[in-house]
Formats: C-alpha cells, sequence, structure tokens
C-alpha cells in the first residue's frame, strides 16, 4: 500500500491553513506573544529570552508560507478552471482568453490593453447618454 504524500501535504496544509486563518489562531498568538513580554522581567529581557520568541516567529512564518501557497495555489486553480469554463459555454465569448495565466506577461498586458480601451470607450459613450449594454468586438491575435 502506497502513501501518496502530495496528497497527504495538501491536506495537510490545507488544514493548518484554513486554521490558521480563524480568529483563534491570532488569538492564541497574541496571548503567546503577551506572555512572552510579561515573562520578560523574570528573564532579565535577556539575550536568550529574546532569541525564543524571535526564532519562534521565525520558524513559524517561514512554515507557514509554503502551507498558505500550497492552499493558494490550489484554490487559484480551482478558480481559474471555473472561469475557463464560464468563457467556454457562454455563447459569443472568446475562447482565445481560456487559459490567460499561461501567456506571457507580454501578451497578457496586450490583451488587458485591449479590454482597457473598451471599458474608455465605455465610459466615454455612457457620458454622451449612450447606453452601456452593447457586445463590442474585441480583437484578439
Amino acid at each position: 500500500m502506497s502513501i501518496d504524500r502530495s496528497s497527504v501535504f495538501q491536506s495537510f496544509a490545507k488544514i493548518v491553513s484554513n486554521a490558521a486563518g480563524r480568529p483563534a489562531a491570532f488569538i492564541t498568538a497574541l496571548t503567546l506573544i503577551v506572555g512572552w513580554i510579561v515573562s520578560g522581567p523574570m528573564f532579565g529581557y535577556s539575550d536568550t529570552w529574546q532569541l525564543v520568541i524571535n526564532t519562534g516567529t521565525t520558524i513559524i512564518t517561514f512554515l507557514m508560507v509554503f502551507l498558505i501557497q500550497n492552499s493558494q495555489n490550489r484554490d487559484t486553480k480551482a478558480l481559474q478552471i471555473k472561469l475557463d469554463e464560464l468563457i467556454r459555454v457562454t455563447e459569443g465569448a472568446h475562447n482565445a482568453l481560456l487559459d490567460l495565466e499561461e501567456l506571457t506577461e507580454e501578451e497578457i498586458n496586450a490583451i488587458c490593453g485591449r479590454y482597457e480601451r473598451i471599458a474608455r470607450n465605455a465610459r466615454s459613450n455612457m457620458r454622451q447618454g449612450e447606453k452601456d449594454t452593447h457586445i463590442p468586438e474585441v480583437e484578439l491575435d
């Protein structure tokens, strides 16, 4: 029986990310910080006392970056797939817009510029009393 390590990591990352985003996690962290501050006089504000909080927070932050990034990447990919599906099934939508996140920065900027021009024109037309309900053509390469 083989254990899929990536699946175990994803499950772990999801659980930790969800737990870290809850108010209880913030209150726990705040309580630890207050406890550390209050304990300062007992330890004479020593270098070791300072090192404990610095080391602890650095380790936690370092590990949390990877766990949260994993969850965020997964959520972003799922959202992109959902958006791609909406584009795919919408009559008149440009299928060339599917999977835009895989294009180069230059290609994305060019497409963005086209949509910005459409938006500018629409706002200009609205200022002149025209309706903004038509579907202008977008020239995609």
